[in-house]
């Protein structure tokens, strides 16, 4: 039984102390119990400041080494909650919404959290889709004078797979790529569809080949028709996501995949519990690649 509060309040009473925190990453990172994974010993007892000590070996380990939370200097407290604002708005939460959790801090501290939160987002080896899918890709960015659909060469190209669910859309996987290569749609396909799915595309010479690869391939060319007709599903997808072009591509899955859930308390669970399992992002990781100087961040 997934164990997730149903509201803020319940959060709260829940994670009111250092140590119930604690106990409760102890319990999404050992859900089987305690093994060290220096001796395999099975025993251990809780030390202070968040470590567990093997009683075999007598290794220490803290609970949020190798973990999102790895490296956080706020109360985990503070962090679970700003984690239930950023699950439990349906259209997300900002850097700048984030700042205003007491004890939070600076900007930057918002900033560099909430990206660590998207990072968790994707589970360590989530399963692929299956089952009948669609796959296509969409140029998203801003308008572009004189471009029009594929012949802009500048916007970001993203590769979209939607599972078919009777009429309705299933789950679904995004990727941003170089281009629309069969180097690029090919690798896509093998890290979002599981062998022996049938992957419904239009006739883009990209998705040729991709029967050699184990899946069933049923290619329609759009020609005259609507591409939105042929591929509704993928379509709608990219719909939406251009509605969403503030948030990461990351965030846009892992919200849309949950989005019948009841309770938003279990994002709140799915989100702590991935980030038990995705590697520690420090600040100067997150920021890599991105324009201005680097500086080190006083909190990650």
């Amino acid at each position: 039984m997934e164990g997730y509060p149903r509201a803020l309040s319940e959060l709260e009473a829940r994670s009111s102390t250092e140590s119930a925190c604690r106990d409760y990453l102890f319990q999404l990172r050992w859900p089987e119990g305690f093994a060290c994974d220096r001796c395999g010993g099975r025993a251990c007892w809780l030390a202070s400041r968040g470590r567990v000590v093997c009683r075999g070996c007598r290794r220490h380990v803290s609970i949020a080494a190798g973990t999102t939370f790895q490296d956080t200097h706020k109360p985990l407290a503070t962090r679970f909650r700003v984690t239930w604002l950023v699950t439990s708005q349906k259209t997300g939460a900002s850097a700048l919404n984030l700042q205003g959790v007491p004890g939070l801090g600076s900007y930057k501290t918002a900033w560099t959290w909430l990206h660590k939160l998207r990072r968790a987002m994707v589970r360590p080896g989530r399963e692929r889709l299956s089952g009948r899918v669609e796959a296509d890709e969409s140029h998203v960015g801003g308008l572009e004078e004189g471009a029009h659909g594929r012949g802009t060469e500048t916007r970001a190209v993203v590769a979209i797979a939607a599972e078919e669910d009777g009429k309705g859309i299933g789950r679904i996987r995004m990727r941003r790529i170089e281009d629309c290569s069969a180097k690029e749609l090919h690798a896509f396909a093998k890290d979002a569809v599981e062998p022996g799915s049938r992957v419904h595309t239009d006739g883009r010479e990209g998705y040729t080949g991709l029967e050699n690869k184990g899946y069933g391939h049923k290619a329609t060319p759009v020609r005259n028709r609507k591409a939105s007709k042929v591929l509704p599903r993928v379509h709608k997808a990219a719909s939406l996501l251009k509605r969403w072009l503030m948030y990461y591509l990351d965030e846009f899955t892992f919200r849309f995949n949950r989005r019948t859930s009841r309770y938003r308390g279990k994002l709140f669970y799915r989100l702590i519990r991935n980030a038990v399992a995705v590697d520690p992002a420090p600040y100067e990781t997150l920021v890599r690649g991105s324009r201005g100087r680097r500086k080190r961040s006083p909190d990650r």
